[in-house]
């Protein structure tokens, strides 16, 4: 089995829970409670996370300092979900909109890295939403879980995260 075909069924364990839930405050609740950033499940993506960073088949590219790249396409064996993987060091990524939501798995790598404030763990985004990913006080990797794929870049061009 391939390294990107483990990492696909290691993120199934969460859309199978996720499903067609809404994304809002509540799924925010029960992700940090039935996946805890230092439980089995999250350690594991982030094992494998690293690893696909070594093998170079995730966060192949780079734009601003910020590595990234999409590392699974929406398809119904993740529930409709698509799969990026951003790696960022004290800096800002491109402002967004997310249509129907985005899924954050914040990862710490260096420091006390936070995600648009927030520290390791789930950080949910519900639809219509707007931000400017940043990351500050460290280094982190972030695992983006996108409805559908669905991202509109609001502010500057370039590459998806």
């Amino acid at each position: 089995m391939s390294g990107t075909e483990a990492f696909q069924q290691l993120i199934q364990s969460l859309t199978r829970e996720i499903g067609a839930r809404p994304l809002d405050a509540a799924l925010q609740a029960d992700l940090r409670r039935l996946f805890p950033y230092e439980g089995e499940v999250c350690q594991r993506i982030l094992q494998a996370c690293k690893q696909g960073m070594e093998e170079g088949w995730m966060c192949k590219y780079e734009q601003g300092g910020i590595r990234y790249g999409r590392v699974i396409k929406p398809g119904p064996e993740l529930h409709g979900y698509s799969v990026d993987v951003v790696e960022m060091n004290d800096v800002a990524g491109p402002e967004h909109r997310h249509p129907l939501g985005e899924i954050d798995l914040i990862m710490p790598l260096e420091g006390q890295a936070l995600f648009d404030g927030a520290p390791a763990g789930w950080l949910v985004y519900g639809p219509g939403t707007v931000h400017r990913p940043t990351v500050s006080q460290g280094r982190a990797l972030i695992l983006y879980l996108l409805p559908e794929g669905q991202i509109e870049f609001t502010r500057q061009a370039g590459g998806q995260h």
